[in-house]
């Protein structure tokens, strides 16, 4: 690898940051060709790392050879403070012509993340791309949460499941909260908890059923919810924006199964049924994301034919 310089990130350096960009997501649409194509021009591109650079408390470098910029990092804290003192990479956060140069401007950035105390740092990588992911690795970063992405096909109904109704409030309100508690067990070990009270949660179960924008979908076991998945539009996601979230898409956003009712086939039935119900209304695409300690998810979405698009990686510095 040749020599390079390392310097701070200057709105001057967009353009070149934007070919980059535009460059990357070129490759990882080869390998995932349901990703939105616009991200290939880099005007497009540009927009979205420019919406980073101007976010409140963003940093970055860029690596030079000579005049040409051939690698950037740019990075922002997020404004949520569950996650702690924090630092963000997203999805249009970096790119370079070589992967390692991204090793010699996570240095260049994070030094001053840690300086200001901010030490726990998130990465939004292309799951295809795997050396842009290893030398994420060999920064101490781990997978956290995958990113999962298929097509909507043609598909029947299952006959177990029905659309929620106004009927389901209160035992939707009893179920709904077992989700948190599962991803805080073993081996996920989430901090984040369940966020609303009964009201809260009555209030938006009630909401979400009587969207014709949301499909609240559920199964019952001897005349008793037992599961309910969600499926929205892919807009209501903060994750799968930009470059993650492609056109004419839906997002598979909550998907709870009583642990008595697991094995049953429920799971794979609501999941049919979301597809179904996907197709009804026109998408094409289906999105959704699991952390990839919970060992139920991680098993249970790839066997649907999700195909992992993105991995947010993590790293905390003592």
């Amino acid at each position: 690898m040749s020599t390079f310089e390392i310097r701070d990130f200057e709105n001057e350096h967009l353009d070149a940051a934007a070919s980059l960009l535009a460059e990357r997501h070129r490759r990882h649409r080869l390998a995932e060709p349901l990703l939105p194509a616009r991200f290939e021009d880099p005007q497009a591109a540009r927009g979205e790392i420019e919406a980073l650079w101007r976010k409140e408390g963003a940093a970055g470098a860029v690596a030079l050879r000579g005049a040409r910029v051939v690698g950037y990092v740019v990075g922002a804290p997020a404004d949520d403070e569950t996650w702690g003192a924090n630092e963000w990479v997203e999805v249009a956060g970096h790119a370079a012509e070589d992967a390692e140069v991204v090793r010699d401007l996570y240095a260049a950035v994070a030094e001053r993340w840690v300086d200001g105390g901010r030490t726990r740092h998130w990465a939004v990588v292309p799951a295809t791309d795997a050396a842009l992911v290893d030398v994420w690795f060999r920064l101490s970063f781990g997978q956290q949460q995958a990113y999962g992405i298929q097509e909507v096909q043609p598909t029947s109904w299952p006959g177990r499941v029905r659309l929620a109704e106004p009927r389901h409030v209160d035992e939707l309100v009893e179920l709904a909260p077992g989700l948190a508690a599962h991803q805080q067990e073993t081996p996920v070990f989430s901090g984040r908890g369940f966020g609303l009270d009964e009201d809260e949660l009555r209030a938006e179960i009630a909401k979400d059923i009587a969207s014709e924008r949301w499909g609240s979908l559920v199964a019952e076991l001897d005349g008793r919810v037992v599961a309910n998945f969600e499926v929205v539009p892919a807009e209501e996601s903060s994750m799968h924006t930009a470059l993650a979230r492609p056109e004419r898409a839906c997002y598979l956003a909550f998907a709870l199964t009583d642990p008595a009712a697991r094995g049953s086939g429920l799971g794979v039935e609501l999941t049919q049924a979301c597809f179904a119900w996907a197709h009804e209304r026109g998408y094409e695409t289906m999105v959704t994301d699991w952390r990839v300690t919970n060992l139920l998810a991680s098993r249970f979405w790839p066997a649907r034919g999700f195909r992992t698009s993105f991995l947010r990686l993590y790293r905390s510095i003592p």
